[in-house]
């Protein structure tokens, strides 16, 4: 542990906390929009009697199970380091965010832990319609389970709602305003989107790969062709979310967006777009910088002339480290539009009847399939490095948080979870993809498993076929 001697222990207990953070978020995120692709497999299933979806739903039944327990597993980690490496922070915000995690706990994981054994094993034992309602709660669970840890989040962000007693603890006075305070539901319905589309690449990469191995593989035509009508419709919308929660955080966290833009001073006249260049800290611009004139401002006051507060209206000692968020919130952005381009060129495939016979569009969906996974960690990277020095913004400084550790403490524990992550959810992943790499059933003829299913009372519509608006063959 020599390499991390240099470091002191609130340095080494941050990169803790982000190398945890970051390996955890990546699987809700596709947890949450798997739970509901498989209701909406399961309803098709019911709605339809084709066994194309149940096929389907089994294969990916078993990729949701492997991501959901690592997700748990590496989420309960994390509330450890709230009482070692973060004791101050517990101690001060903790009668406000505390009680907002047992909620989590009550209503989510309860939830997800009372139904996912009957989603995972109990289709030949309780039935079709009680085992769509086990789906259903749990793809709810996963829900419930961001709204609670968004509310936690976005307090942090945007505190509201709370008083200051004799000990300098955050109490709450209002928990309608604390759980809806300014960000939330603005960043709620950011990243559920993001959970969406990281979702909707995964399967699209899968169905993309398998098509051009075998281009007549029903199952893999019908997840390309869900997963691309999910991208088409859910990127625009991204980005009209995305827009509004910008302007949401201009509002709240000026500081966050001035680091996002570049923006070391202030343009009275009209800010401009900074697209690429080398932020420097020290000097307080961006060097080498290409930029638009004005289209900052009309994007952020819808008027191109409108004046743009900088950097240079803060304190040094409150800047946030604007290399780190310029970057990232760079790559969010153009992972997003990457993800806008390849939903209008699968348009373009549908509209033109080559959606399963376009080689090119089915590897640029392949090369796709990581991209929800770097844009949510890029977007978590801008949220979180954005909001430095501060835990809780403007009001709890970082440095004022971390517990009274000594640095090779901090050193040892962070090297013993990188090689445990690393050697534990490194042979999960691979497994997922092991389990990706294996064609889903070609067609209709049974389940994989070949076990029965009892269909009894339902009744099943006149087989669509989606893709061709015509009665399945």
């Amino acid at each position: 542990m020599s390499f991390l001697a240099g470091f002191d222990a609130l340095l080494l207990a941050r990169a803790q906390f982000a190398f945890t953070v970051s390996f955890h978020i990546v699987f809700p995120a596709f947890t949450i929009g798997l739970a509901s692709y498989l209701a909406v497999l399961e309803a098709l299933w019911l709605r339809t009697g084709r066994e194309l979806y149940l096929n389907l739903f089994r294969y990916w039944l078993k990729i949701f199970a492997i991501a959901f327990a690592m997700g748990v597993v590496s989420g309960i980690v994390m509330s450890y380091q709230f009482g070692t490496n973060w004791s101050v922070f517990s101690d001060k915000a903790g009668p406000v965010i505390g009680p907002l995690m047992a909620y989590e706990v009550l209503s989510a994981f309860f939830l997800e832990a009372g139904f996912l054994g009957v989603m995972l094993f109990g289709l030949n034992k309780v039935g079709p319609r009680l085992h769509f309602l086990a789906t259903l709660m749990v793809a709810g669970g996963t829900f419930f389970s961001a709204f609670w840890i968004l509310s936690v989040n976005s307090w942090m962000q945007t505190p509201q709602g709370f008083g200051t007693n004799e000990a300098g603890q955050f109490v709450p006075l209002d928990w309608w305003a604390i759980v809806f305070n300014p960000s939330f539901p603005y960043r709620l319905v950011h990243m559920l989107l993001a959970a969406y589309l990281t979702t909707a690449l995964v399967v699209g990469a899968v169905g993309a790969r398998h098509l051009l191995r075998d281009r007549s593989n029903k199952g893999a035509r019908k997840m390309f062709s869900m997963a691309m009508w999910m991208l088409a419709v859910v990127t625009p919308l991204q980005i009209v979310a995305g827009d509004m929660h910008g302007l949401n955080t201009l509002e709240h966290q000026p500081a966050k967006v001035m680091a996002m833009e570049g923006h070391y001073r202030s343009h009275p006249d009209g800010a401009p777009l900074i697209l690429f260049g080398l932020p420097d800290q020290a000097a307080g611009e961006v060097r080498a910088a290409v930029e638009i004139p004005k289209l900052s401002s009309l994007i952020l006051k819808h008027d191109p002339n409108a004046p743009l507060a900088g950097l240079d209206t803060i304190a040094r000692a409150d800047w946030p480290p604007v290399p780190v968020v310029f970057w990232s919130f760079r790559v969010m952005v153009g992972l997003g539009f990457a993800m806008l381009a390849l939903s209008l060129w699968s348009l373009w495939a549908r509209w033109r009847g080559t959606l399963y016979a376009s080689p090119w569009l089915h590897r640029a969906a392949v090369a796709m399939g990581p991209a929800g996974f770097v844009a949510v960690l890029a977007g978590w990277v801008t949220t979180e490095v954005g909001r430095q020095p501060f835990t809780v913004y403007g009001l709890l400084r970082t440095a004022e948080s971390a517990s009274p550790l000594q640095a090779p403490a901090v050193a040892a524990s962070l090297v013993a979870f990188v090689l445990i992550y690393f050697a534990v959810f490194g042979a999960g992943t691979l497994y997922i993809l092991k389990l990706m790499s294996h064609a889903p059933h070609r067609g209709e003829s049974g389940p994989e498993t070949g076990m029965p299913i009892r269909t009894a009372g339902v009744t099943p519509a006149p087989a669509i076929d989606a893709d061709r608006m015509q009665p399945a063959e």
